[in-house]
């Protein structure tokens, strides 16, 4: 290919973004310069977390500036290069946009890997990337779960939570899974292992309390929160003494124009509780310690990962807003 196209942020979404807030360019190829290298990007991973990239807010990342790709985490191989260590036909990783081709440089984001080491190459995006490091760190390190414990994942179907209640399994806890629908809920007791689903849908807050409370009558231990709002609240309303809340993401607010908040963060003083936001980023220096654990894991069949590839950069706008629909099917995966 001689030309590159780019999936690119026009405007800042306001509320649930719409395809207007995007545009598919095409633009002739850059040019390297020395200590860069050219990547042919075939593959982004759609996160939840690139929303809160889209706002022009303060964050742990600097907003997506308008006018550029969208920031993804994209695996592909280096098509040419004027850098040491990167040579044509290599497969990397990195933090780059949804394009056909990015510029890579020496001491940036993007790393070699190896894809024999790893049943599909789009592992890296989930197993073996950040998603798989974020549920193995996040419950580990933050979460400090007890054999015994009993452990709470909301979100629970999703790439991270999926993994979080296998991971919980394997250390000796009970896990209770919050998904939405009755397909969502299935997959979680009978692929992932779960000892109880329960399906968040058409529920309110007091309802899903009671649910929480009769699934735990002995009160959670953990909570592993990928979604907020209301399914958080009524995980707090469970808590038992000195119990740990791990903070990873808030997928029910993103698209909210209004603030919305926890109500019920009282009960940490109550139950002398603790809650602590995660970051996979401040693991990095370890993903090969949680990566090992991993792939020990899975080849004795005791973490099963399922991904939902979409085919075509000009289905990057749908394929990201499956994540708010809820109708992907493991993680969520563009083939550009």
């Amino acid at each position: 290919m001689t030309q590159n196209r780019r999936f690119l942020l026009r405007r800042r979404p306001q509320g649930e973004p719409v395809p207007e807030d995007f545009e598919l360019v095409t633009e002739p190829l850059p040019e390297l310069a020395d200590g860069q290298f050219l990547i042919r990007n075939h593959y982004a991973s759609l996160d939840p977390a690139m929303r809160g990239w889209m706002d022009d807010a303060d964050s742990y990342m600097p907003p997506i500036p308008l006018g550029a790709p969208v920031r993804a985490s994209t695996i592909g191989v280096v098509e040419a290069s004027k850098a040491e260590g990167f040579a044509p036909g290599q497969w990397v990783m990195g933090l780059n946009g949804i394009e056909d081709y990015s510029i890579g440089a020496v001491g940036g984001f993007t790393q070699p890997i190896d894809p024999g080491l790893v049943p599909s190459v789009t592992n890296y995006l989930s197993l073996f990337g950040a998603v798989g490091m974020t549920a193995y760190f996040g419950l580990f390190e933050v979460c400090e779960p007890n054999p015994g414990d009993t452990v709470l994942v909301s979100g629970a179907a999703g790439a991270v939570g999926s993994i979080v209640g296998q991971l919980a399994k394997i250390h000796g806890c009970r896990t209770i899974g919050i998904a939405g629908g009755a397909a969502k809920c299935a997959r979680l007791t009978e692929r992932y292992g779960f000892d109880v689903a329960i399906d968040y849908r058409g529920k309110d807050e007091a309802a899903l309390t009671a649910e929480i409370a009769a699934a735990a009558p002995n009160g959670v231990d953990v909570i592993f929160e990928n979604v907020g709002g209301i399914i958080l609240d009524a995980g707090l309303m469970n808590l038992n003494m000195h119990a740990r809340v791990g903070l990873c993401g808030l997928i029910s607010e993103y698209n909210s124009a209004e603030p919305v908040g926890a109500r019920n963060l009282w009960r940490l003083i109550v139950k002398r509780a603790s809650i602590r936001g995660l970051l996979v980023a401040d693991y990095v220096a370890r993903f090969g310690e949680g990566a090992a654990k991993m792939g020990e894991w899975a080849a004795q069949g005791k973490i099963n990962i399922d991904e939902h590839i979409d085919e075509g950069i000009e289905n990057a706008y749908p394929a990201f807003m499956r994540l708010f629909s809820g109708s992907n099917q493991g993680k969520m995966i563009l083939k550009i």
